[in-house]
């Protein structure tokens, strides 16, 4: 299989000026480049540039993923919209890293070759499936990062890992609304290989998700109650900032309104019980599976018995003419005229069986094999259907 990587980036807060651009352009000549977008594909060589420390630097998200299963998805937030401190609660290291730069948070999902699998080129993907994740997280929905630390879950259990690390280990803060994945979120688990059945099993201690819709009433009798110094605070970041704040203020109105569900701060699963709860999950869903794949097979042999039943009773109505339609078929000298005849005589021999026995089918048969001995095409067709020789 040839080589394939893909490489995307965008500035999402602020464009890169002239000098930017000459900068970035020099570490690809065949890339499309503009003042927000970096994407190129590669089939042989390599992109000479460092991603993460591009993003430190210029862009705000970066996406990676290549045929023999790397994949990385890298984003960057204003500190002020989500804490380093906050997201390293969900770490992993097979699928999540966090450090700070610049007053920026970095968030680097990624999964390695060992760990991903060969990519499937059916899903492809491109930046615009993620970007929505940083307007989550800086509006305090940490589901992605969730999603994350469950990646890293998905690596543990396909590598077999030490089963005393899974006891050890606890699963970090459950955000609401596990169950309800936006689109974005969605993306990020398919994209990281999220096991359908963990995640299943992680949203059982997940409550409902928060209401997309902000009651304006209450968000402006939260913001009127803020003490002076924090909205001072607001106003001073939404100057020196090119990120809007109002997805941190959202934030801070979700957090002190919304009732946390029925995991926030204590009694968080091990790893090992996620684990042992979608294993058990997979197996039941395997078994109503297979229970109702028998089921189909059931009912499509049942519906193939009634049609051929409806057959012969209609082919009873005028045997003679059938057998004269097996001569005129086996008269067109080709495989597809043979394969009908054969057809035909099962049907006849099945209807003759109804009354108990098959001997005129066995005679007449004989007899066409007889007349149509130098055939040697139909003698084989004649011979899987088991036609005696006379």
């Amino acid at each position: 299989m040839s080589e394939y990587q893909y490489y995307e980036f965008l500035a999402l807060d602020r464009p890169l000026d002239e000098e930017q651009v000459r900068q970035v352009r020099a570490l690809s000549t065949r890339a499309d480049i503009t003042a927000t977008r970096f994407v190129n594909e590669y089939h042989w060589g390599d992109f000479k540039g460092d991603p993460t420390k591009l993003v430190e630097e210029l862009y705000d998200a970066h996406l990676y993923y290549a045929n023999w299963g790397s994949r990385r998805l890298l984003l960057r937030l204003p500190a002020g919209s989500l804490t380093a401190k906050e997201a390293t609660k969900y770490a992993m290291d097979d699928a999540l890293s966090v450090w700070t730069r610049s007053g920026h948070t970095l968030l680097d999902f990624s999964v390695s070759s060992e760990d991903g699998g060969e990519w499937e080129f059916e899903t492809s993907y491109t930046l615009s499936a993620f970007v929505g994740l940083r307007a989550e997280l800086a509006a305090g929905d940490l589901r992605p990062l969730y999603v994350a630390w469950l990646a890293g879950l998905t690596v543990w259990e396909l590598a077999e890992d030490d089963e005393a690390n899974y006891a050890r280990e606890i699963e970090p803060p459950v955000p609401a609304g596990l169950a309800s994945l936006t689109g974005p979120q969605r993306a990020l688990a398919d994209f990281l290989g999220v096991d359908a059945d963990l995640l299943a099993a992680a949203a059982e201690g997940s409550g409902p998700a928060t209401a997309d819709v902000v009651d304006r009433t209450a968000l402006a009798a939260f913001i009127a109650a803020l003490p002076a110094a924090d909205k001072d605070a607001l106003l001073v970041e939404a100057a020196l900032s090119t990120a809007s704040p109002g997805p941190r203020l959202l934030a801070h109105y979700r957090a002190a309104t919304i009732v946390p569900g029925p995991r926030g701060g204590t009694g968080r699963r091990t790893a090992a019980e996620l684990l042992d709860t979608a294993y058990r999950r997979r197996t039941d869903r395997s078994r109503r599976e297979k229970v109702a794949q028998a089921a189909a097979e059931q009912a499509r042999a049942r519906a193939a018995a009634e049609a051929r039943e409806a057959r012969l009773d209609k082919l009873a109505e005028n045997t003679e003419q059938a057998w004269r339609e097996v001569d005129d078929l086996i008269g067109r000298k080709n495989a597809s005229a043979y394969d009908a005849a054969v057809v035909l005589l099962g049907d006849l021999r099945a209807l003759e069986a109804r009354t108990g026995g098959t001997a005129d089918f066995d005679r007449r048969a004989g007899e066409l094999r007889l007349a149509h001995r130098g055939k040697p095409s139909l003698m084989q067709r004649f011979d899987g259907m088991g036609i005696p020789s006379s």
